[in-house]
């Protein structure tokens, strides 16, 4: 067993038969990097760090009141639904021709699979409809990463309870309302209470700094602890695997991929100890400049309206990138279970006016639907952009998406999705554009994301073939 302190980037493990390299090299690299002095440890932090944001709305929308007239008139004549992004649209990246996961042997369970696919590009396991088997999603990959960097690896977030009890085609009800996958066969809960969630981000007690020599110590010697059970736990695990059936091979594999989450939260909390010593004893400077924005006030509302809750939960949304609490954020704005609107003026719910069958009165509710949600990532993203960061703004170094699961509501189409790309991904997202003939599904999207936010990935996000290209600087 390996007695230095830090995990080298050649650490393997050897546990699935094959030698299988560790993943977050970057963030061992990092480890090793803030071993070797002050220089090196200032660069490391010179650039702020890229964050990945995902927020949802259910049954698609008007298209011809989504999608700009043409590339040149996006900027200046933009269509009705972007009206609220007036300001900020030269931050932004629309792409039409971005195509949803056939949803085929599950034609019955259009809602079902809108938000449970939205992340994983992929459809649950035909054989075990009664129970969550699907795949990890791209917020989590992200997390697994470029989580362990932060005192939360991911925040979840929703508007309303996620409780919807349904069985279209006999699919566990929790594909209704979960957009996060930890793996397979675990949905990740999220926080409807926005004082809940800001007592989470705050009340944390593993900031670096904080805690006393004796408490210091104990951390120092349950890590020893931790490294001693990885190493036995990985070492048995070598032969195992090779003898399991497929459904037990499954389940060993999710609890490896626990394992390594481990070890990169271990390696994550060496770096940030020895950053916070090397800033305190004045060897490196601090991570933010005397020119960043402070910390948004926070201000949880008293009402009921549903703009000002969404809002508040934007702001715990943003004020967690700012002060850099997570890097990874999902915000399901609404789900396909009985949701409506009376501050628009009228109380029908969202999903019976998707099935509008062209009725005049109905497409206006849900366009007027589509605008509200909109406006509410908006507000968001102007938000983050008034932020001064580094050399630049907090949206300069995010990558925000705002999108849907289905393209049509009325007719369950989803050939066409809707999705509007915000941030520059640290430099890496050419952003002022309608791209009108792109060519790509929902998966070929989220690898490109995750490649932009500098993510590394072993394999495409399901039925992801290639990256969009066209969508980078």
């Amino acid at each position: 067993m390996s007695k230095s302190p830090l995990i080298s980037r050649r650490t393997c493990l050897r546990g699935l038969g094959t030698t299988l390299a560790l993943p977050l090299l970057e963030v061992m690299g990092w480890a090793e990097t803030a071993r070797k002095g002050a220089r090196a440890a200032t660069a490391a932090i010179a650039r702020p760090p890229v964050r990945l944001g995902f927020m949802y709305m259910p049954h698609g929308v008007i298209m011809d009141q989504f999608w700009p007239a043409t590339p040149e008139s996006y900027l200046t004549t933009p269509p009705p639904a972007l009206e609220s992004l007036r300001g900020v649209l030269d931050q932004c990246l629309l792409m039409k021709g971005i195509g949803g996961i056939p949803i085929a042997p599950f034609n019955g369970a259009p809602h079902a699979l809108e938000l449970s696919t939205w992340l994983t590009a992929q459809l649950p396991d035909s054989r075990q409809r009664n129970r969550i088997n699907i795949a990890i999603s791209a917020d989590q990959i992200a997390a697994n990463y470029i989580g362990a960097l932060t005192a939360l690896p991911s925040l979840e977030l929703a508007t309303m309870p996620q409780t919807h009890k349904e069985n279209q085609e006999g699919l566990n009800e929790g594909y209704y309302s979960h957009c996060s996958f930890r793996s397979a066969t675990q949905a990740v809960p999220a926080e409807i209470n926005p004082r809940n969630v800001l007592n989470r981000l705050f009340n944390q007690s593993s900031t670096p700094g904080s805690q006393s020599a004796a408490a210091t110590a104990a951390t120092t010697k349950a890590q020893a602890l931790d490294r001693s059970m990885l190493d036995l736990v990985i070492t048995g695990a070598r032969d195992l695997r090779k003898q399991l059936p497929q459904d037990d091979q499954q389940k060993l594999d999710e609890y490896l991929d626990s394992v390594r989450a481990v070890e990169r939260r271990i390696a994550a909390i060496e770096y940030r100890q020895k950053e916070a010593a090397l800033e305190k004893s004045g060897l490196a400077p601090s991570r933010h400049r005397a020119t960043d924005t402070p910390p948004i006030e926070i201000k949880i509302p008293l009402g009921d309206k549903r703009s000002e809750y969404m809002q508040v939960m934007c702001d715990l949304n943003v004020l967690a990138f700012q002060t850099d609490t997570t890097r990874v954020s999902t915000y399901i704005g609404s789900t396909p279970n009985g949701v409506s609107y009376p501050e628009l003026g009228f109380k029908d719910e969202h999903h019976s006016q998707t099935h509008h069958n062209n009725q005049p009165d109905k497409v206006g509710k849900v366009a007027a639907i589509t605008k509200f949600n909109i406006d509410q990532f908006a507000y968001m993203i102007k938000r983050m952009h008034s932020i001064r960061e580094g050399d630049g703004t907090l949206l300069d170094n995010c990558l925000m998406l705002w999108g849907s699961g289905l393209e049509d509501g009325n007719k369950h189409s989803r050939e066409n999705l809707p999705f509007i790309l915000a941030g520059k991904a640290g430099g890496t997202v050419k952003t002022g554009r309608f791209l009108n003939t792109t060519t790509g599904n929902q998966g070929d999207l989220l690898t490109t994301m995750l490649a932009c936010a500098g993510v590394p990935l072993d394999r495409p996000i399901g039925i992801a073939t290639k990256q969009i290209t066209e969508m980078k600087a």
